[in-house]
Parts: structure tokens; C-alpha cells; sequence
């Protein structure tokens, strides 16, 4: 059992997420500290607009600094809260920030994906190891390279004695499910299957002065424009086999659709959480059994009216991951603490059924302490 930190910066741009936890990396893990440093405005439309520009920007080189010192003075804080040094710490799982993740489905070589963050400096100055890069091999190989997180569901998931076939669901910026079978020795299963949080936040923010959608409370007051939703279900992810995986910004024209028909501020807001929604209940033709139970974790838990219409669409239980003892806002940095402790041990990180890797890999660089 060794102590890690793991960091995420999601695709939601709310801001840096840090935990602790200790781990022997397999089927043993403790939860310990966690903390979240919110971005202010100014730095989250600095983040949109490099990640708009696919990293391509003359401030990429500034922000990218800023973004490493924020993750820095994160490890700092978070160590501070926790009444640890950086000695008791083996190693960091930095998933930095992402810029455009673009994979060519089974074709090696040919995809990319990008996350900024300079790992080196994080090491330097945390006197911490550093292990970072987790998707470009998987990329390299074929595989999706994304998601990353759902080797640790499945290790929550055996720590319990929830009845399984079950579900994790997480709604960050982009949605994605991992499905754990009955037994150990299924194969996991796990893939993006849509949009998350992203469309809803942009169109809040570029329609209101709000970042979001607090509680679902404008959709609530919406209607949905059927008409345009069954154009965004015609897209042709949504017939691709999974596993698979999405940039943020691959949707990034259905919002525009929605203006241009001239939607509210509400029935916008509405049309973008019932295709979050629709995304999750068209995948479940593609999962070996339907889930008994979904637990959801990231920010879209807290989306009251999202919650209700999944729990309507999917016909069976859906709970937030807190219901189970679990904090659903630390899950994904707990997750790259994970990561990084085993790709310490070469432990595999991804896999034939959740990136389709051709084999499982452990993936990941390491940026030693000085």
C-alpha cells in the first residue's frame, strides 16, 4: 500500500481536482484527501479558446505555465490539508489538461491526442515522481486512447457487494459508461457514448451570463425540440461499436443548430439534457446486459433534472456515486493516483475492452523528482 496523488483538469473547465488515496494499485484502495481549485473566468476562457485553437495559439506557451503552477500549488495544498510531505508520496498521476483528443479507431500511428502540462516542472517543484501521457501510446497503438478511469470502477466496484451487471456513469464534459460484469472474470467494458455537461455549459454561456445549468433548473423550464434531436441521434458515433471515444468539441455544431432555430435560453437548455440523456439510453443496446444499477459520478450528478430523466429512460435504479460512500466529485483524480501507482508496478491502466488497445498496455511517462 503506497500513497499517491492524482490530478484532473476535465474537459468542463471548472478547474483542478486533487485526491489522495492509498493503493497497492490492484484491489486494495483507501480514500483519503481531496480538494478542488475552481478556475476563475478569465483563465477558463483562456483554456476554451487554446483548446478551440488545438493547441495552436501564441499564449499556448503562458498558459500551459500558469496551468502547471496551478497543479503545483494544488499538490502544496492538498498535502498541507492532509498532514503529509511530499516523502510519504511515491508517485503523482498528472492527466494535465486536454486539448483535442482525435484517435483513428484501430488504425495505429495515425491518431492524436493532446493534453498540456509540463510534467517535468510539476516533479521539480513537488519533489514528487510524475507519471503523465497516459493515452498517446494506447493512441499510438489503435486503441482510443480514452476513457482511462474505468480499471479503477471496476476496482470500487469489487471492494463492494453492489449486485452487479452494473453501470458507472460519469457526466463530466463528455459522458462515458463502464460496465462491470457479474463475475471477475468478465471482460470490462467501457466507452464515451455522447456529450456530457459541455454542450449545455457553452450554450449557458454564450446565451446567459451563467457557466451552467445550476440544478437543471433552465432545462426544467424548457421544452425540447424533438425535431432537432433526432438530427443530433443521426450522427454516426452513435452506430459505431464501441469501444470508442470523443473529442469535447466533436458535437460542437449542435448548439449552433439549436440557435439558429432560434431555441430560448430554457428550451436550449432542455434539448442539450435530453441529448445527454438519449446518449446513455442508446448505448445500452451495446452493453453484454443491461445494468441492474447505475452509479453516476462527475459534475452532472448535481444536475437535478438530468438525473431524473435518466432515471426515467434507463427503467432502473440511478444513483449518485455519494450514495454509496464514494465522493462522485473526486472519482477521476482518485482514478489518475490509480493510474500512476500502476503503470509504478506495470501494472496494465488500459484494454482491449475499454480503449480497444489490441492488448492490455501500461501506459504512462515518467517525469522523475530532481
Amino acid at each position: 500500500m503506497e500513497w499517491a496523488i492524482g490530478l484532473m483538469s476535465g474537459t468542463s473547465l471548472d478547474g483542478i481536482d486533487a485526491a489522495l488515496i492509498k493503493s497497492n494499485g490492484n484491489e486494495k484502495c483507501e480514500h483519503h484527501a481531496f480538494l478542488s481549485h475552481p478556475y476563475e473566468a478569465a483563465f477558463r476562457k483562456s483554456l476554451r479558446q487554446l483548446a478551440l485553437a488545438q493547441g495552436e495559439h501564441p499564449e499556448r506557451e503562458a498558459i500551459e505555465t500558469e496551468l502547471t503552477e496551478r497543479h503545483i500549488k494544488a499538490v502544496h495544498d492538498l498535502l498541507t490539508q492532509a498532514g503529509k510531505t511530499a516523502a510519504d508520496i511515491c508517485c503523482i498521476g498528472f492527466h494535465g489538461h486536454t486539448l483535442f483528443h482525435a484517435p483513428t479507431p484501430g488504425v495505429a500511428g495515425e491518431g492524436k491526442t493532446l493534453q498540456i502540462g509540463k510534467a517535468a516542472r510539476l516533479a521539480e517543484k513537488t519533489g514528487i515522481d510524475v507519471y503523465y501521457d497516459f493515452r498517446s501510446e494506447d493512441v499510438a497503438l489503435g486503441g482510443e486512447g480514452a476513457p482511462l478511469v474505468p480499471i479503477y470502477h471496476r476496482a470500487l466496484a469489487l471492494s463492494t457487494q453492489l449486485e452487479r451487471p452494473l453501470a458507472f456513469l460519469n457526466i463530466g464534459g463528455v459522458a462515458n459508461i463502464t460496465w462491470i460484469g457479474e463475475s471477475s472474470e468478465q471482460t470490462l467494458m467501457a466507452f464515451d457514448c455522447g456529450p456530457g455537461n459541455a454542450l449545455i455549459d457553452d450554450w449557458m454561456a454564450r446565451h446567459s451570463d451563467q457557466a451552467m445549468d445550476k440544478n437543471g433548473d433552465r432545462a426544467a423550464a424548457g421544452q425540447s425540440d424533438k425535431a432537432a434531436l433526432a438530427v443530433f441521434l443521426n450522427d454516426d458515433f452513435f452506430l459505431r461499436t464501441p469501444p470508442k471515444s470523443l473529442d469535447r468539441d466533436y458535437f460542437k455544431d449542435f448548439p449552433a443548430l439549436l440557435a439558429h432555430r432560434r431555441l430560448s435560453l430554457e428550451d436550449g437548455a432542455a434539448t442539450l439534457t435530453a441529448a445527454t440523456v438519449a446518449c446513455v439510453a442508446a448505448a445500452l443496446p451495446q452493453l453484454p446486459e443491461p445494468p441492474k444499477q447505475w452509479i453516476v459520478c462527475g459534475g452532472g450528478r448535481h444536475n437535478a433534472t438530468l438525473m431524473r430523466q435518466l432515471s426515467e429512460a434507463l427503467k432502473c435504479a440511478v444513483r449518485s456515486a455519494d450514495m454509496f460512500g464514494w465522493n462522485g466529485d473526486a472519482m477521476e483524480a482518485e482514478a489518475f493516483a490509480y493510474l500512476a501507482l500502476r503503470r509504478r508496478h506495470n501494472l496494465s491502466t488500459t484494454f482491449p475492452g475499454t480503449t480497444a488497445v489490441p492488448e492490455p498496455l501500461s501506459t504512462g511517462v515518467l517525469a522523475q523528482k530532481k
